[in-house]
């Protein structure tokens, strides 16, 4: 994946907590999360798609809304911007290695909004095959059940503590 270099975020409220992301890419920033978590839109699908080095190209209406950038932000931009810094390493090594190999992958994902709110989903990646060759990867986030998001919460937990 190429390297995009992306701002640190302004703090956005007084409780927020700064955390320094470093992604696979090699590049790093500062983000700024809170305990606010956004409800998942009900009846609404969360549609992206990436290209090969997984910089965001397409970011339907919902994902615009609900992620806080506004669709110019979010166009060119690697989608790794919306890390959380709860969700650990491997899971999304997981998904790439899933991607790349050409097969369909699914998931629980915290997401990271602009200002520091989150949201989960349940994700879908497939890859976006052209003529044979793999061109980039469509992700489409559905409204995650509560019961999985807790299973989710404890295992990324422990995930993170193998990964310090």
């Amino acid at each position: 994946m190429k390297s995009v270099q992306l701002p640190d975020m302004d703090q956005p409220a007084s409780d927020a907590t700064a955390h320094r992301l470093t992604y696979s890419d090699g590049s790093s920033r500062i983000v700024y999360t809170t305990e606010n978590e956004l409800p998942y839109p009900d009846g609404k699908l969360i549609v992206s798609r990436v290209d090969l080095d997984g910089i965001i190209t397409h970011a339907n209406d919902a994902f615009v809304d609900i992620s806080g950038y506004s669709r110019d932000e979010l166009i060119g931009a690697p989608h790794h911007i919306l890390r959380h810094p709860q969700m650990p390493k491997a899971a999304f090594k997981d998904l790439w290695q899933t991607v790349e190999a050409g097969k369909k992958w699914h998931g629980y994902v915290k997401n990271l909004c602009k200002d520091g709110s989150y949201y989960w989903v349940y994700a879908t990646a497939v890859p976006n095959i052209r003529h044979g060759e793999t061109v980039g990867y469509t992700s489409v986030r559905r409204k995650p059940s509560r019961s999985k998001i807790a299973q989710a919460e404890a295992l990324y937990r422990k995930m993170l503590e193998e990964q310090a």
